[in-house]
């Protein structure tokens, strides 16, 4: 079974990239093939993966624009279990036009089903809830929601959870959300009053997994690798290994209830 996980919120600037390549990075320890695949016009997950945008012929919005096969727009990337399927400015037509289509927030889901080599496919989506965004969200197991410890990124959740509504109804009942705390500096005192608050909150739906501020995880981008390869014993790497750790755990759990329903 591959397990698809959005990563998506619509504030920009609360590491959805970040997570995006080294969530993977860390998976890929574990003898897992991950897939990311860029959905958002300014390819930064792209980039962090030392792609060049201009250079990309083959992106995902053949996909969701021509209806070419996922596989055909596959790229290997240095770092052995992780595949790219990558980004460039055509998307930004993908969301113009891709409404015009029927059924369009079936799209992505659609064309992932054939996509079986791989034990986990991350979307990282473009900082807005528009066509793009719900496509992801509606093929999604999994959605992560970045969100710092700070008051316009604590509001913003509102609107993701009217999103998450709105697909459940609209066409995936089943997809669990649940909020990362990124960028958190614990020894600032509004951080940690908010932390309470999203807590008290969100309760289960709050991972227990928390990405503190790193400067090395700043730098993994520039080089082109996960913070899990860059800097592999740093503090933020052990940090996105608890994530991958967890979100591994709730996967069985699921695996797990499956088999009870089908025996």
């Amino acid at each position: 079974m591959t397990y698809k996980i959005a990563i998506a919120n619509e504030k920009g600037g609360v590491a959805k990239t970040t997570t995006a390549v080294s969530l993977a990075g860390a998976i890929s320890e574990s003898q897992k093939r991950v897939l990311l695949i860029d959905l958002d016009p300014q390819a930064n997950l792209t980039l962090a993966l030392g792609i060049k945008p201009n250079q990309v012929s083959r992106s995902i919005s053949r996909v969701i624009l021509n209806s070419d096969e996922p596989s055909s727009v596959v790229y290997e990337t240095a770092i052995e279990g992780i595949d790219l399927i990558p980004s460039n400015s055509e998307m930004g037509l993908a969301e113009r036009f891709l409404p015009i289509r029927q059924n369009y927030h079936t799209v992505l889901r659609n064309a992932l089903f054939g996509l079986v080599n791989y034990d986990y496919i991350i979307l990282d989506c473009p900082p807005a809830l528009g066509a793009i965004t719900t496509n992801a969200m509606t093929a999604a197991d999994l959605l992560v929601i970045p969100s710092q410890a700070e008051y316009f990124s604590a509001y913003a959740l509102k609107k993701m959870m009217a999103a998450v509504r709105q697909v459940r109804k609209n066409g995936n009942p089943s997809l669990i959300y649940r909020v990362l705390v990124t960028m958190l500096d614990r020894r600032n005192r509004t951080h940690r009053a908010l932390l309470a608050q999203l807590y008290a909150t969100f309760g289960i739906g709050l991972f227990q997994s928390i990405i503190e501020i790193d400067t090395k995880l700043r730098e993994s981008p520039i080089v082109g690798l996960p913070i899990t390869t860059y800097f592999s014993q740093s503090r933020s790497a052990n940090q996105y290994r608890e994530l991958a750790q967890e979100i591994s755990q709730n996967v069985e759990k699921i695996k797990q209830q499956a088999i009870k329903q089908s025996a």
